[in-house]
Parts: structure tokens; C-alpha cells; sequence
């Protein structure tokens, strides 16, 4: 089908995925229909650090993508009462393995398209006064972070995106069945569409079981918490990253100090690998701190929070980060499904039926660019590639 032509057009899933694909295909013309079977989104998207996070991704075309969702949030910003800020991040260095990595990155970034510094301590501390001075050795600037605040977002879009575009939403509604054209929901109600894109999270077993036994995906569980609002309007001023970070994001993997930093903490602190902690920290706009996380992954899941990740978390946080406020208002889990090559898992499981799930843990930084990726290939009769390497609609 042309772009111009209009599509009936139902989304199942009201998370991160599911809004980015609506407000792509309601801005270009198409009627648009969203099934959430929970009264409003509380999955994945809405228990996250709402950090955008183009510093994160690989060169090419996962940095890209995730440059253009940075475009449409900042876009959602100045269109709706979505709160969204311009933050950019700083990577620390308290140790010298974590700044000969940051030392080799800012020399090769730039070349990558990253427009990154290194910067000394004081420089650091002008722009972060949460960054702990103690021990501190520099910093590597990245401009292009944004920061979001995950719940706010995420309940906010629906209203938005209904009475700015007219896209209908249904929550409380259970989706049974999408095939051959036709969306069937537990009421028993039959909706027929022209494209369905199923955007459900770590479930694929409700739709598409035989998909999921084949896809790859492995679900990955993080424990985070939050401060209480800082006092006296104290802001973190950009996002933070400690020197735990650089393991854990493929961009860093260029950097030939990677390898020492790597050993040193599995000698050190193997306990950080075994739960994978890696500590971050970003503040909403109502002045909490975001702290977190720790990554379990497929069977080591378990529905109980546990006490040791919290403290050590907690305990690697504070050599880090300097806050004036930790108490922690709040404390919960994530469960997200991640695929081991590809930036998201796409399939087409039927000509007119797109899965889309897997975004691993970057879904407030990828979706609105995977989205936009994909309206403008189905706009020409395509499908684009999700893949490691894909560049293009195919």
C-alpha cells in the first residue's frame, strides 16, 4: 500500500512500543486502535531510569535509530505536557582502569559520531553536583541524553495521542487472537484492521507461542529504587554513569582498556557480575533520584526482591554519587525481554501482522525511532530490518 493510503491499524500494547508505533501511524493519517489488557500500562515502560540513551548504542544503525526517538521525544515535549529534558550524561572515573576506557573513548567517538568529551574532575563537578568529588578523576561529556520521567509518560500519551489524533484506546481488554485480518478480544468482540502490530512486553505467550519457543528472546529481571524528592530543589543535572556502566554497554566494547577494567572487577567484585550491577543514576521532574540497577536473567528469576542486590547497589552507588537525600521512598522490579543480536525482535509472523518486542531494556530510547523506521518502510510496501546490520526497508 502507498503511504497515502489510510489503514485501520490495532496495537496490542499500551506500553513504550505500542504509544511509539500509535503516534507513527496516527501522524500519518492512519485510524488507529490500542488494546491494553491492564487499566493502564504498568509494565517494563514505566520502570525505568527514563533515560533516552543514545550514548548507549553501537555505532550505525541502532545509534541512529535511537538519535531520531531522541528528535520525536524532544518533538512530544514541546507538543504535549509531557515532561522531557535535555540532560546529556557523564560517565565517572574513580578508578584508573575507568578512565583509561573513557580516555580511549573520547579519543575514538568523535570519529563514530559521538560527540563526546573527556573532562577533568572540577569540570565534572560544574556540571554535576551529585557526582562524588571523593576519589574522582574525570568524566566523559555526552550532549545528546534526554531525560524522561516513566510514569508521567507513559499515562500521559494515551490522553494525548486521543484527543490530538483521535486514537482510540481500550484498556481492560484482553486481545485472544490476531490473524487473517481480524483482532477477536476475550468480550468477544471481532475488530478487523489492514496492520496489527503486537507490542506485548515480555509476553509473547498469550498470542504467539510457537514465535516466542523460536525467537531467541531471554527475559532479563532488575531491581531499582527511588529517593525521596531532594531537598531544596537540588537538581543532579545530567544523567549519571559509574565506571560499572562501561561494561555493560556494547558501544565501550571499541576501547582496548575494556579488557583489564573487565578482570579487575570480576577478581574484585565478582559478586557484581553474578548479579549484574552496573549503578546509574537520573532525578524526574518531581526531584526524585533514580537509582539503580541488576540484571537476572531467564531461570535465575525469581518473583522475590532480595535484600542483597539492594544493598550492594546501595553500597556501590554511594562511592560514586553524592547525594544530599538517599532515602529511598520506593523499590521495585522489571521483567523485560531482551534478544541477543538485534536491537528489537521484529517478526511478521502473517503478511499484515508485525511483532515487536525485545528492545532490552532501551525501549524509552529506541521506540519512537524504531517506529518511525518502520511506518516509513510499510509506507512503501516493506518491511525494515531490525537486524544487527539492517540499514534499510527490505
Amino acid at each position: 500500500m502507498s503511504s497515502s493510503t489510510r489503514l485501520d491499524v490495532v496495537i496490542v500494547g499500551a506500553g513504550i512500543v505500542g504509544l511509539a508505533h500509535a503516534w507513527a501511524a496516527a501522524r500519518r493519517g492512519h485510524r488507529v486502535r490500542v488494546f491494553e489488557r491492564s487499566p493502564r500500562a504498568e509494565g517494563a515502560s514505566i520502570r525505568n531510569f527514563g533515560m533516552v540513551w543514545p550514548i548507549g548504542q553501537t555505532p550505525g544503525p541502532a545509534r541512529d535509530t535511537a538519535l531520531l526517538s531522541r528528535d520525536r521525544w524532544l518533538e512530544l515535549g514541546r507538543l504535549s505536557d509531557v515532561w522531557v529534558q535535555p540532560t546529556g550524561s557523564l560517565h565517572l572515573a574513580h578508578r584508573p582502569d575507568e578512565l583509561a576506557v573513557l580516555e580511549e573513548f573520547a579519543s575514538r567517538g568523535p570519529a563514530l559520531g559521538y560527540p563526546v568529551q573527556l573532562l577533568t574532575p572540577a569540570e565534572v563537578l560544574r556540571r554535576s553536583p551529585g557526582a562524588q568529588s571523593r576519589g574522582l578523576l574525570g568524566g566523559l561529556w555526552s550532549p545528546d541524553e534526554v531525560a524522561v520521567n516513566p510514569p508521567q509518560a507513559i499515562r500521559t500519551l494515551p490522553g494525548w495521542l486521543h484527543q490530538t489524533l483521535q486514537v482510540r484506546f481500550d484498556f481492560r481488554t484482553v486481545v485472544t487472537q490476531v490473524a487473517d485480518g481480524r483482532l477477536l478480544t476475550a468480550a468477544g468482540e471481532t475488530v478487523r484492521y489492514d496492520r496489527a502490530i503486537v507490542c506485548g512486553g515480555a509476553d509473547l505467550e498469550s498470542l504467539f507461542p510457537a514465535v516466542l519457543a523460536r525467537s531467541g528472546l531471554r527475559r532479563c529481571k532488575l531491581q531499582m529504587l527511588a529517593t525521596v524528592p531532594q531537598p531544596a530543589g537540588w537538581r543532579l543535572g545530567t544523567h549519571l554513569a559509574s565506571g560499572l556502566t562501561l561494561r555493560h554497554y556494547a558501544n565501550f566494547s571499541i576501547c582496548p582498556a575494556l579488557a583489564p577494567l573487565r578482570a579487575r572487577i570480576a577478581t574484585e567484585t565478582p559478586e557484581l557480575d553474578r548479579l549484574g550491577i552496573h549503578v546509574m543514576a537520573s532525578q524526574t521532574n518531581t526531584g526524585q533520584v533514580i537509582l539503580g540497577d541488576s540484571h537476572e536473567y531467564d531461570d535465575a528469576i525469581e518473583p522475590f526482591d532480595t535484600a542483597e542486590i539492594e544493598e550492594l547497589m546501595l553500597r556501590e552507588l554511594r562511592l560514586v554519587f553524592d547525594l544530599p537525600d538517599w532515602t529511598i521512598a520506593s523499590r521495585w522490579q522489571g521483567i523485560y525481554a531482551k534478544h541477543p543480536d538485534a536491537p528489537v525482535f521484529a517478526h511478521e509472523p502473517e503478511p499484515g501482522v508485525a511483532l515487536r518486542t525485545g528492545t532490552g531494556g532501551s525501549g524509552m530510547t529506541m521506540a519512537f525511532g524504531l517506529a518511525e523506521r518502520d511506518w516509513e518502510c510499510w509506507g512503501h510496501g516493506q518491511n525494515w530490518d531490525h537486524g544487527q546490520h539492517g540499514e534499510n526497508c527490505r
